[in-house]
């Protein structure tokens, strides 16, 4: 299959490292608002069009995987059936491609707001839009400390075997405004990534914020359209293969003016 790649030089914002060792600024997400005071740098890329290759990107070589599925859902609107019938298929999905045991899903999160909906104030969180910062939602801790949250019985015995988390990205409408880039998890040495705590209501969990570094390889697929999944890897206890991708939205400026991208993340706990 031969498509025509559309690959976009634009820039992607890297946390601003003070350089005296203090931590990066804590998160806070709850009571209707966020409030992210991290400073960023922008600093310029090439993202890579992987259209036509898809195949060659996988979830243990790269971190990210792209897949065609369509859903029974479409509007992703009403929270009970993206819980009940979404959850079920991205489950289904998940499980078809990794080949996991089992599949738990703790969260997810629908877009449709404006790219700097995080200066909006007290009901942000009602304009969530997509998110400009590079980053992986949870770190090696963080991935534990999710784990133990949502399962603190069994947690004992699940850290033993092979577990992972995955993000099921799906676009509501084509994609044209704000795309979602992905890093090739190989060109992203572990010293380029800081724990940085984010507390999400009661739960306080721990990201990974990124230190700028021109090798960091980027992709993404253009005129993504709500059949095409892109699953992103952000942990994984398996130390032989890729174990996270850093992910951001980025601006195309050929879409600069269109209306705000509109997205749905699905965060699922993989257990095998």
């Amino acid at each position: 299959m031969s498509a025509t790649k559309v690959h976009v030089t634009t820039t992607l914002n890297y946390w601003d490292d003070p350089g005296d060792g203090s931590k990066p600024t804590p998160i806070y997400i709850g009571k209707g608002r966020i409030t992210n005071e991290r400073p960023h740098k922008a600093w310029q890329f090439v993202v890579s069009d992987v259209s036509g290759d898809e195949d060659q990107y996988t979830l243990d070589s790269h971190g990210f995987q792209y897949c065609r599925h369509k859903s029974c859902e479409e509007a992703f609107t009403d929270e009970g059936q993206i819980r009940a019938a979404y959850y079920a298929e991205c489950e289904q999905l998940v499980k078809h491609i990794t080949g996991a045991r089992a599949v738990h899903i703790f969260n997810h999160k629908v877009r449709r707001g404006p790219t700097q909906w995080h200066h909006l104030g007290l009901k942000n969180l009602a304009n969530r839009g997509p998110v400009t910062k590079t980053h992986v939602d949870q770190s090696y801790q963080g991935a534990e400390r999710r784990l133990r949250w949502e399962f603190p019985n069994e947690a004992d015995e699940l850290v033993k075997q092979r577990y992972q988390i995955i993000n099921v990205w799906r676009p509501i409408q084509p994609i044209f405004k704000d795309p979602i880039a992905v890093a090739d998890s190989r060109s992203v040495p572990d010293a380029d990534l800081v724990g940085a705590e984010m507390t999400e209501d009661s739960f306080v969990g721990e990201s990974w914020v990124v230190r700028h570094n021109p090798t960091h390889k980027w992709y993404y697929k253009s005129g993504m359209t709500p059949q095409d999944v892109l699953l992103i890897k952000c942990f994984d206890s398996d130390e032989t293969v890729a174990r996270r991708s850093l992910h951001s939205a980025f601006e195309d400026p050929a879409y600069r003016a269109y209306e705000s991208r509109q997205s749905i993340e699905v965060r699922c706990l993989v257990c095998y």
